[in-house]
């Protein structure tokens, strides 16, 4: 099979590439970008595994669906291109990391910097068609990060997960939480994060947790000016 997750993601996940419910999937994705506007672009897809590698993450920020407007997605959690505005749910981030740790907002929604720490920014299903949130739950994504979810889970070296929302909460049935940490909230949309994301300090709390792994904590202050490569 050609290798189109250039790390150590790719033994990880390589099984599953293999199997029925992903082959539907393929097929699936074909008749969608060849019929639809799908978003992330097909050569972003995994970009999450990409800058994070498998043996590197330290932590996980798990979302639901890629952003369903043009320019948005790029194949990360909460992510956005530079110099596109910056979407409800990732302000919400931004302010609690200023509430949590005092780091200011950036003018922008790029968080490779992040990503390139050991943040894997993974959402449950990988692609959407435009304009149509949820438009690909239930074809097949699912149980491809699943799989990721666990066998992050299983690794002899610990991960800080953190879950926001109901669906991603619900996730913690994968996660062996007498090795890992889960850090769990509300979602950061403006639906909901005031029902207790707003005060839950997940930035502090996943570096304590790392500083404890004997893990270097992440630096959640990003560059100031970023291009997208």
């Amino acid at each position: 099979m050609k290798r189109f997750i250039d790390n150590d993601w790719w033994p990880v996940l390589e099984p599953e590439f293999e199997k029925p419910y992903y082959q539907k999937l393929r097929k699936f994705l074909v008749e969608e970008y060849s019929n639809h506007k799908i978003y992330p672009a097909m050569n972003h897809i995994f970009q999450a595994f990409e800058w994070t590698p498998f043996s590197k993450t330290k932590v996980v920020i798990l979302g639901q669906d890629p952003y369903h407007g043009p320019h948005q997605a790029i194949g990360t959690s909460f992510a956005v291109e530079p110099g596109v505005k910056i979407p409800p749910s990732l302000r919400n981030i931004y302010k609690e990391l200023d509430s949590d740790l005092g780091i200011k907002p950036v003018n922008h929604g790029y968080l490779k910097s992040w990503a390139e720490q050991g943040v894997l920014l993974l959402n449950s299903v990988l692609t959407v068609r435009d304009g149509v949130a949820f438009s690909h739950r239930n074809e097949g994504w699912e149980k491809l990060t699943d799989c990721a979810i666990h066998q992050l889970s299983e690794r002899p070296e610990p991960v800080v997960f953190i879950l926001w929302g109901n669906a991603a909460r619900k996730k913690v049935n994968l996660i062996n939480t007498d090795t890992n940490i889960v850090i769990e909230s509300a979602h950061p949309s403006p639906l909901s994060a005031n029902r207790g994301f707003f005060g839950s300090r997940p930035f502090s709390k996943t570096n304590a947790a790392l500083k404890a792994m004997g893990e270097r904590p992440i630096n959640w202050q990003l560059p100031e000016n970023v291009e997208m490569e």
